[in-house]
């Protein structure tokens, strides 16, 4: 019987019960009897499979794949695999897969809403209210526009940017983004990380943290786009420059930001993002939707299932 270790921390157990009935006979599944470092070291060496964890409390590096010698696949539940170090594992042996496309659209529509109340100024105006006062005429001042006369701008053309891209369309935006490379199925327009700066009016942060794009939106990049542009970042946290954009938008060279990730989380009591009345805060739950959870947890089970059964996995890195 293959020893499945589950190292996510969800209280309702819906992922657990989702990979118990696709394995069957064929696994069991083990949780940590605490969240410690030491803990998760005591299991590895019996794991057939490693499902890991999602809030960082128990990353699998360098050290973990070493003792997981019996390991025959880490299924990261979820797109971002920032605390699995992919390429020791690789080294030892094991493949790292995930779940891409799982909560593209969840990601997507969150960052579409967020452009358009920022554009709206929606929750200053609901703030306002809230506290007693009628901003019908202040809200003329603050530069409000429809979503759909800006022009979007996407960083990143993964399955999240590529539904970014339809969504913004709908609404009438014109739509470009930069990648690695263009692609050729692509409706939006490809243009250089610079020359998509100087034009977009929402600038949408869609690309994983690597030490490619680690500080990819910095100081200069945000002095070439628009005045007044947004910035949406549903990427990581590290990609975006905090503290320039901190300082964009108190200049407001940047009118407006929407944050669903932060260089560090949970985001500091005392950070100055927390003091700014045109940044829309969000505890990194853009892809959060019960329909995103639906799809991360089949795809999860389904390859667990896949090797528990002697059949190679699908989404490897």
């Amino acid at each position: 019987m293959n020893r499945i270790v589950l190292l996510t921390a969800d209280e309702d157990d819906a992922l657990g019960a989702r990979i118990r009935d696709a394995v069957g006979a064929a696994g069991r599944l083990v949780r940590p009897t605490s969240r410690t470092v030491d803990e998760l070291h005591r299991l590895l060496p019996d794991a057939d499979i490693v499902v890991g964890d999602w809030s960082g409390e128990l990353p699998l590096g360098a050290t973990e794949a070493g003792l997981a010698r019996r390991a025959r696949l880490v299924q990261q539940p979820g797109v971002g695999v920032n605390f699995i170090d992919v390429a020791a594992w690789a080294a030892a042996g094991v493949p790292v897969a995930n779940t891409p496309g799982a909560n593209a659209a969840s990601v997507a529509e969150w960052a579409v809403v967020a452009a358009a109340s920022l554009s709206r100024s929606t929750l200053w105006a609901h703030a306002e209210v809230r506290a007693g006062r009628w901003p019908q005429a202040a809200i003329l001042g603050r530069g409000c526009r429809d979503l759909g006369e800006l022009r979007v701008g996407i960083a990143g053309f993964g399955a999240i940017g590529r539904r970014c891209a339809a969504l913004f369309a709908a609404f009438g935006c014109e739509v470009a983004y930069t990648a690695r490379a263009a692609h050729r199925a692509a409706t939006a327009r490809f243009l250089p990380m610079d020359e998509l700066l100087t034009v977009a009016d929402v600038l949408v942060v869609a690309v994983p943290l690597t030490e490619r794009t680690r500080g990819l939106i910095s100081a200069r990049e945000l002095a070439m786009l628009p005045a007044g542009a947004l910035v949406v970042n549903v990427g990581r946290g590290p990609v975006v420059d905090e503290p320039a954009l901190v300082a964009a938008l108190r200049s407001g060279a940047v009118s407006g930001a929407a944050l669903d990730v932060f260089t560090v989380e949970p985001l500091a009591s005392d950070s100055p993002l927390r003091t700014l009345d045109s940044v829309l805060l969000s505890p990194h739950i853009a892809g959060g939707s019960d329909t995103a959870r639906r799809r991360i947890y089949a795809m999860t089970a389904e390859n667990v299932a896949r090797v528990c059964a002697g059949d190679r996995p699908r989404w490897t890195l």
